[in-house]
């Protein structure tokens, strides 16, 4: 029910995955009228390979947090999070409220042993392939300790989706300098250093599409500043591009033999492919797409929780953070039930 346009997307999306995966069985969770109606038009019916899930309630985009986890325990969203809980399901996939997300899975699905706080990660495209940075939002303020929890999260992921042995790490700081950045930075990049990890060091802005490292890790606020920047040029990339071969008829003629490389620009650049952030650190997989995701790219979200289950992440994301020699020398860390009011 979630996102810009809720089951407008979500339900042809999910219907288009299932018609072209047919291992693949999907619950749709929300407001029986409005999926049943969107299910009309495609002219689908419910089977044992699509099934529907009532919901009484909405997270709305603008609600607090705290309204969507105290008020609204029949939402769409609490109610698809337990059906991982309930073990009904192995995946869950939002495009609704980020913050509601984040605060509701937590607390229902708590998080891994030696893990704080879940966190972000999403994919990026890049000169080499693609890059795995996190954390992109979830947590504005971060510890040291926390940042190397991301490393070895990310770590863990690129592992178990890539198949990679020892997938690079790096830190996005404001030099490569060992004495730049914070004081939380250099302190995490002293952890990082002797945690066993395959610590690249200290990357910079300039790293992130150069494919320097598997891993970029950094606190929510630069991450998802780094994000929302990136999108804005690609956009404007797009933008000016077709500006050019719209300028005068030789220039539209000149597009017209470009096509074919505007066309694979265009498709390269394009953000939807890279849709689905995977929320790492729960006792579960969820994954948030953008608000704004169409059919095409919410198909990405749902691709991406499907990976992981097959690659298993959840089992090796607890190995690795259980064989870290932070969590061995520190045997008291052990994942609380953390409060309502303590998440919020």
């Amino acid at each position: 029910m979630g996102g810009d346009r809720g089951p407008r997307v979500i339900v042809p999306s999910a219907v288009n995955y299932l018609h072209r995966n047919p291992e693949i069985s999907i619950i749709l969770v929300g407001i029986p009228e409005a999926i049943k109606a969107q299910l009309s038009i495609l002219n689908v019916k419910l089977s044992h390979r699509l099934r529907l899930y009532a919901a009484t309630e909405v997270v709305d985009m603008n609600d607090q947090p705290s309204l969507a986890l105290r008020s609204k325990k029949d939402s769409s969203m609490r109610v698809g999070v337990n059906l991982i809980k309930n073990g009904e399901a192995q995946a869950c996939v939002s495009a609704g409220n980020t913050g509601a997300l984040i605060a509701t899975s937590r607390f229902v699905l708590k998080t891994l042993p030696g893990i704080d706080r879940p966190a972000l990660a999403v994919i990026l495209p890049t000169i080499k392939g693609h890059t795995y940075m996190l954390d992109l939002g979830a947590n504005v303020d971060c510890s040291p300790e926390q940042l190397l929890q991301f490393g070895i999260m990310g770590s863990a992921l690129v592992s178990s989706v890539e198949k990679k042995e020892k997938p690079s790490v790096g830190l996005l700081n404001i030099g490569e300098e060992a004495i730049k950045g914070n004081e939380t930075v250099r302190q995490a990049a002293d952890l990082l250093h002797a945690s066993g990890l395959n610590f690249y060091g200290n990357i910079e802005g300039s790293d992130i599409y150069k494919g320097t490292t598997d891993v970029i890790v950094c606190d929510g606020f630069v991450g998802n500043v780094a994000l929302k920047a990136s999108e804005g040029v690609a956009q404007m990339l797009s933008t000016y591009l077709r500006e050019e071969f719209k300028r005068n008829l030789l220039t539209r003629l000149v597009g017209l033999f470009a096509s074919p490389i505007i066309h694979t620009f265009k498709r390269r650049i394009d953000h939807r492919r890279y849709n689905g952030a995977s929320l790492l650190g729960l006792r579960g997989i969820v994954i948030k797409s953008h608000g704004s995701a169409d059919n095409y790219a919410f198909g990405f979200a749902i691709e991406r929780a499907v990976q992981e289950i097959r690659s298993d992440t959840l089992c090796q994301i607890s190995k690795h953070i259980v064989e870290s020699p932070y969590y061995l020398a520190n045997q008291s860390l052990q994942s609380q039930s953390p409060s309502e009011k303590e998440i919020l």
